[in-house]
């Protein structure tokens, strides 16, 4: 009895032994034609793209070639562990983490994420926090997410590439952290943002400090496929409103979430004066651009002004004299277009605008009468446009000169 138990039990080690190599080696082909990539092809996310396009054909396949790249080649930074700065710009990240082959978690997000996108794959990075043997961390992560086979599948290079152990840094690839199904990745990976848990029933802060993360169908249903294309065709000040408000409902649980919430909303003050400065820059430079169309149509008018009290001499066609007054009109019409351009203004500005407008009405006025004196002139014949010369000369205000 005894050895048909230890015969049962060697089976049972045995298959399970098999189906860890099993799972070990499901990507194997794929890593082994990855990592032979020549070292000339690793410079940019664009060359290792391109080599990924090259030689696989799935984005499942490709997918995991960025995955076993990114895990592989880059070492974990832990001098600089704590320096996470989420604001730095993608092209910073990407590139010190190529030029070094050293990185933390937003470097090796930034990566994976820039390979994924060039190799056409749809690729985010998510921002959040983690949880590890039951405690929260206390400094926020960085991972990704990439659309495979139209499902959404976690990925994080970092968890991925290794771990800490007595201070130094073990190189070991993990696939558990690689094509991850997002109900699964949430045991231990919250975003600060729920849109990027790709459930329909996302989890709370609250929810997951205290490990309730699984399917809750009595909560509202979320179609985060939906929203995330909404949110792809909004632009960053309605994205950065839509993040906040979506923080916020899901609960201020912890300073990093607090952080995040309140970087957002610093940087909707900060587009908020800038679109404030940009708006009133604007309007000063149409305002001034008015301004400038009013000025040419008075030299125009007094040109005109200056030919009629000469008695249009030297002779011009008709034409050309009612050229000069059609070029007086369309800049009148050019500085009242302009001034209708500057949109709502506050009380000071407001008043100079008007003051303006009363100056074009009058220039207009002005323009008015000599167009009528013109269009006589026209109807009249050759002798009898002499006698209107004999009028008073006038200036363009009509004020008649001796």
């Amino acid at each position: 009895m005894n050895k048909i138990a230890g015969v049962i039990l060697l089976l049972l080690i045995m298959q399970d032994l098999s189906a860890q190599k099993q799972a070990v080696n499901e990507y194997a082909a794929i890593d082994k034609k990855m990592l032979l990539i020549p070292v000339s092809q690793t410079g940019s996310t664009a060359d290792i793209a391109g080599y990924v396009q090259q030689n696989f054909k799935t984005n499942k396949e490709k997918a995991r070639a960025v995955f076993i790249w990114t895990a592989s080649s880059i070492r974990y930074d832990l001098d600089n562990m704590f320096a996470i700065n989420f604001y730095e710009k993608k092209e910073e990240k990407i590139a010190k983490a190529l030029k070094n082959r050293k990185g933390i978690c937003e470097n090796y997000a930034a990566v994976f994420n820039d390979i994924c996108s060039k190799a056409g794959i749809s690729s985010f990075v998510v921002e959040g926090y983690t949880k590890q043997n039951g405690f929260t961390d206390y400094i926020p992560h960085a991972w990704c997410a990439a659309l495979i086979d139209s499902s959404w599948r976690m990925f994080d290079p970092t968890w991925g590439s290794g771990y800490v152990s007595n201070g130094k840094f073990i190189s070991r690839i993990s696939n558990a952290y690689c094509m991850v199904d997002p109900a699964v990745l949430i045991k231990s990976h919250m975003p600060f943002d729920f849109l990027w848990q790709f459930l329909y029933y996302p989890v709370t802060n609250q929810e997951f400090y205290e490990g309730k993360i699984q399917q809750n169908k009595s909560k509202p249903f979320f179609a985060f496929p939906d929203s995330i294309r909404v949110h792809e065709k909004k632009d960053t000040v309605e994205q950065l409103m839509a993040v906040a408000a979506r923080i916020e409902k899901n609960g201020i649980k912890n300073a990093m979430v607090f952080d995040r919430l309140h970087h957002i909303k610093a940087q909707l003050e900060y587009y908020a004066q800038r679109n404030k400065a940009e708006h009133e820059n604007a309007i000063t430079a149409t305002y001034n651009l008015s301004i400038a169309y009013y000025n040419d149509a008075i030299n125009n008018h007094n040109v005109f002004i200056e030919y009629r009290n000469k008695q249009f001499i030297p002779e011009k066609p008709d034409a050309g004299i009612q050229a000069m007054l059609d070029t007086v009109q369309h800049k009148l019409k050019m500085a009242t277009e302009k001034l209708k351009e500057t949109g709502t203004v506050d009380a000071t500005t407001g008043l100079l605008i008007e003051q303006h407008r009363k100056a074009i009405d009058n220039a207009q006025a002005r323009l008015n009468e000599q167009q009528e004196w013109l269009t006589l002139y026209f109807s009249k014949s050759k002798n009898k446009r002499k006698t209107m010369f004999y009028e008073k000369k006038t200036t363009w205000f009509g004020i008649p000169l001796n």
